[in-house]
């Protein structure tokens, strides 16, 4: 059975909140004529829940609490010590902002992390979250690439059909099975996630936090092994693998060391970035690249990545922190520190202008924030407000699933994202949107904004906004390409 007719079957069963996507939800037939692409970040995260203050009051406790104030104004952009932890950790729960640090390759350190008690472990980075959801969501052909690729993480990866790794055996592009594909001398990358909900109550010094929401915090690993390219005999063959996908989705460049243990620096990979791209594009100039933007504490990272990778994709997802990042980079800083502080739309869409008036190759560019997600396009897009607003719905419909059950591990866990209902603000959003679009500022564009379904109590928060772009790219790239099929465009 569909997708589609599951669907309907379920909301026909009296389910009040999901008339409104019966259309949409349609289009999710459409993913099996889609083939995808995907590199370069994969890593195991180690999940840690805190759901009182109890265990983060222990871990202040470990240290001087004026140490620890004093290092958060001081922000730390790596982790070298476990007060840097700390002070991060506290800065992230008390803003309720998530956050991605990297850590030094420590020895200590690291055993430090280790010592700490985790609640469970799964598949983590972007390509890794992405690979499985797409693959469970029925594509043609998920090829998932990673540079390292041992054999916990490839365990990690859902054992389908239709997610396949990338090999050169015999001089011959091989697709096989992660499982089949992992490499023994591969090290394993690890993220430490802490996971927190809203109203966690705690002490630092004479301040007493409460989280103003769920959200989490990361300990990113930056292994010196793992190197940002596509290897070897592998990328000879990228104009075969862009031959044979629609789209791809690239992210992960916010591992990218500024230097590393054998001299090569962050410039060396930009360029070896710039180059696959290219090649993917060799053979198959309408292949459809999306970029999934990160959070990135390097302000030199960030410039890169807005002069070298940018300017050579379609479509730019990300929260609104990145994009407030972003836009800082260009020199819109009022607008950047705005988007940080508040978060309104109007700001969010002021910077997708920018964005796509300083680079002319960008398509789409889509934004996920807590209360709303939000994309925009010039008026020459081949998608209409309607088609364009769909692409959200579903996204929002895969986001509130996973916040609810932690993993979407089949189809039919979808109807559980059915039946959150939008936010409390949808109401003043769609008011909002609609003023702008009449403005004559945007008369030139195309915006399509929903409000998002916010799970209560999320079981996780890692990956929402992966599984969001992930979902409306998808959506957007089968549109687009398969108009004449069930679902497409008419």
């Amino acid at each position: 059975m569909s997708l589609y007719l599951i669907l309907v079957k379920y909301m026909d069963n009296g389910n009040s909140y999901v008339g409104h996507y019966k259309e949409c939800l349609k289009y999710i037939d459409n993913f099996s004529n889609i083939s995808v692409f995907l590199a370069y970040n994969v890593n195991v995260d180690a999940i840690k829940y805190f759901k009182d203050g109890k265990e983060v009051q222990k871990l202040i406790d470990l240290f001087d609490e004026g140490e620890i104030i004093k290092t958060i104004k001081l922000y730390p952009r790596k982790i070298n010590s476990p007060v840097d932890f700390i002070a991060r950790l506290v800065y992230s729960m008390k803003t309720g902002k998530p956050a991605e640090v990297p850590v030094s390759e420590d020895k200590l350190l690291n055993i430090w992390f280790d010592e700490l008690k985790y609640d469970e472990e799964r598949m983590g980075g972007q390509v890794g979250i992405i690979s499985n959801l797409l693959s469970i969501l029925n594509l043609k052909r998920v090829v998932a690439y990673t540079p390292i690729l041992s054999k916990k993480q490839a365990e990690m990866f859902v054992n389908k059909e239709n997610l396949l790794y990338p090999s050169v055996i015999k001089g011959n592009l091989v697709l096989k099975k992660p499982i089949e594909s992992y490499r023994k001398e591969d090290p394993l990358k690890i993220n430490r996630i802490f996971e927190y909900i809203k109203g966690i109550e705690f002490k630092l010094g004479d301040e007493k936090i409460i989280t103003p929401q769920a959200n989490r915090f990361i300990v990113a690993s930056r292994p010196d092994a793992l190197r940002f390219e596509i290897k070897g005999e592998l990328k000879k063959k990228l104009p075969e693998i862009g031959e044979v996908v629609d789209c791809a989705i690239l992210s992960g460049y916010q591992g990218i060391k500024e230097k590393y243990s054998d001299g090569k620096t962050d410039e060396y990979y930009f360029k070896k970035a710039e180059e696959d791209i290219k090649l993917l594009k060799q053979k198959n100039m309408d292949i459809k690249i999306h970029l999934e933007f990160a959070s990135i504490q390097s302000k030199n990272l960030r410039k890169k990545i807005a002069e070298r990778i940018i300017p050579n994709v379609n479509c730019l997802g990300m929260d609104d922190t990145e994009i407030a990042n972003i836009i800082h980079i260009l020199g819109y800083d009022n607008l950047s520190n705005s988007i940080i502080k508040n978060s309104m739309i109007e700001d969010v869409i002021e910077a997708s202008k920018i964005l796509l008036d300083e680079y002319p190759n960008l398509e789409l560019v889509q934004t996920h924030t807590m209360y709303y997600i939000v994309c925009m396009c010039r008026k020459d897009n081949p998608l209409n407000d309607k088609e364009l607003k769909k692409t959200l719905e579903l996204a929002t419909v895969l986001a509130s699933t996973k916040a609810k059950l932690g993993d979407i591990s089949k189809i039919e866990d979808l109807k559980e994202g059915l039946c959150i209902p939008y936010n409390t603000h949808a109401k003043l959003l769609n008011s909002i949107l609609v003023n702008l679009k009449n403005s004559d500022r945007y008369k030139d564009y195309k915006i399509a904004m929903v409000p998002s379904r916010l799970v209560k109590n999320p079981k996780s928060t890692v990956g929402l906004g992966d599984t969001i772009s992930a979902g409306a790219f998808i959506t957007y790239v089968s549109l687009v390409n398969y108009p004449s099929r069930k679902g497409g465009v008419k």
